[in-house]
């Protein structure tokens, strides 16, 4: 039952972009629709108000001891290991009554590749069956870590296991190759058909550059950010019950 659970702080990163916003809250509400009773808050760490330190001081203002924070990341890098932890010490120190818990990431930060982050990626490739392509591209945001970039490889060797096609890695910025680089390559390769899976959790100018320039180096698709879609509700509400002593129920 979710009346006793603590409230929920959902971590974005934050964009200029507006639709970047409108995607947290979109996915904040299939969150509350998956378990009713549940009280799900979405945060920033930029571009965005409120940011999670001005959230949880809000609820220990409001009477609550405990809360879970989910970073909605998929690697486990600069903003999981010092930005997110920043905010939540600030709240802390305010508002040293409050017990607050961090989730894992969504992306698989150091086990195997949680099967609902794997639907997730398939729901958006949907739209193209199996049979429409020959080849995929892993298009994600890109990171200067070395082990945030390898757990971005895990999921592209996940989803080449799961369709029986080659998957590379690409990315919008700071490490090669870029999108229409790797799309090239599995073209020159012998590859008809090439899709694009974003590994993106909102659209914004980084998926913008990618979809232009995977679709002009020949791509025949690109699929749509993750947003709200059911089975990321579902491991968001995972990552909650490994951190709060809930029963999983997804």
């Amino acid at each position: 039952m979710a009346g006793g659970s603590p409230p929920v702080v959902l971590v974005a990163h934050g964009s200029r972009d507006p639709r970047a916003a409108e995607a947290t809250r979109a996915l904040a509400r299939a969150v509350s629709a998956a378990r009713p009773g549940l009280q799900v808050l979405s945060s920033w760490l930029d571009h965005t108000e409120p940011g999670p330190t001005e959230v949880l001081r809000g609820l220990a203002a409001a009477g609550h001891r405990r809360a879970v924070v989910v970073p909605l990341l998929l690697t486990a890098a600069y903003h999981r290991r010092v930005d997110i932890p920043a905010a939540v010490a600030a709240a802390t120190r305010a508002a040293p009554t409050l017990a607050v818990r961090v989730t894992d990431v969504l992306g698989p930060a150091g086990g195997a590749v949680d099967p609902l982050l794997l639907a997730g990626l398939r729901r958006r490739l949907g739209q193209v069956g199996p049979g429409r392509f020959d080849a995929l591209v892993l298009a994600a945001a890109g990171t200067r870590d070395a082990r945030a970039r390898g757990s971005v490889g895990r999921v592209a060797d996940a989803l080449s296991a799961d369709f029986g096609m080659p998957c590379r890695v690409s990315y919008a910025s700071a490490a090669p190759p870029a999108t229409d680089a790797a799309v090239s390559r599995l073209r020159e390769a012998g590859a008809s058909r090439v899709a694009v899976a974003a590994y993106f959790l909102a659209p914004g100018l980084f998926y913008d550059a990618v979809a232009k320039a995977a679709l002009a180096a020949g791509a025949v698709t690109v699929a749509t950010p993750l947003t709200d879609a059911p089975e990321l509700a579902g491991l968001v509400l995972r990552r909650v019950d490994e951190h709060s002593g809930l029963s999983p129920t997804v």
